[in-house]
């Protein structure tokens, strides 16, 4: 830590898909000054209302292959037969300004990160890992139907995943339970503030510290 600016921090949200968690990192940056969302690249389509370069970097799969080929991503990972991932580009930038960076990333591309991270890791940043569960199976359900995934075997295979990243959930720092939407957003921004608040007293105690150094050396 120096008299700079400190490097922001990075917060990983995970959760099977249809627990909710897009929306609540969007409400969560309504609450909280100075987060911003990385965008992912991915393969798939986009569903309706979802805007390239918004939502997601929309690509083709041979430009997928490419960035891969070239380590611009971070993490990447292949999930329901689409590539996600996301790029260094999209991170390291507004880590090394100060500004704190929240992820929308699965289990797989959650462990690469967490690896990347910490003082010893390409990002030199306290990583923060949150799972966002469902309430309930049937909660899910309904959420995936509002998707408009009505076939069984697509909500059989979402369901399946949803069983795996589930078995994952220990090795995250918070669980946030989306029964409620706004109250769960609300724990999402005291997380992240809480976070900041600490990084902050660390810093101006640092600053203290070195100016007093200054002021009254060990040999003055």
């Amino acid at each position: 830590m120096t008299a700079g600016t400190a490097r922001g921090e990075l917060f990983i949200l995970s959760a099977p898909s249809g627990a909710g968690k897009t929306t609540l990192v969007h409400r969560a940056m309504e609450l909280v000054d100075g987060v911003e969302f990385s965008i992912s690249h991915t393969t798939r389509r986009p569903r309706e209302n979802e805007k390239d370069g918004v939502d997601y970097h929309f690509v083709a799969r041979d430009a997928f292959a490419s960035m891969v080929a070239t380590n611009r991503f971070l993490e990447w990972a292949e999930v329901h037969g689409n590539s996600y991932g996301t790029s260094v580009d999209e991170v390291l930038p507004r880590i090394e300004s100060g500004t704190d960076v929240l992820l929308d990333i699965d289990v797989q591309g959650a462990a690469q990160v967490m690896a990347a991270g910490g003082a010893a890791g390409q990002l030199d940043t306290a990583v923060h890992s949150i799972f966002v569960m469902p309430p309930s199976p049937r909660a899910l359900v309904e959420r995936l139907r509002g998707r408009d995934l009505d076939e069984a075997p697509a909500i059989r295979q979402r369901l399946q995943g949803a069983l795996g990243e589930l078995g994952r959930v220990r090795e995250y720092d918070y669980v946030i339970v989306n029964d409620r939407a706004e109250a769960a957003s609300n724990t999402l921004a005291a997380i992240i503030l809480e976070k900041r608040q600490r990084r902050e007293r660390m810093r101006e105690r640092v600053l203290s510290v070195l100016a007093d150094f200054h002021a009254h050396g060990p040999f003055s």
